[in-house]
């Protein structure tokens, strides 16, 4: 079996906060920033794995995340 070395996260702008979203593992936050967001991911990752097995998750060690954003077009 081959292991992932990423965590594939999507984060999209909600009504009042940005959500943090990952596809790999249960792992949902928001912050009110981007800045926000992505500290309460990786936070949110951490905790999430600690203490796990990355093995039986799929996952090599010491995965990284790997974020892509949602954008709505902009209107002229």
């Amino acid at each position: 079996m081959t292991l992932q070395h990423t965590i594939k996260a999507v984060v999209r702008k909600g009504d009042t906060h940005y959500i943090a979203e990952c596809l790999d593992i249960a792992v949902v936050t928001q912050g009110q920033t981007l800045n926000e967001v992505m500290s309460n991911l990786q936070e949110a990752v951490a905790l999430h794995l600690d203490g796990e097995d990355l093995a039986e998750l799929g996952l090599a060690p010491n995965p990284t995340i790997l974020v892509t954003m949602e954008l709505e077009p902009a209107h002229a």
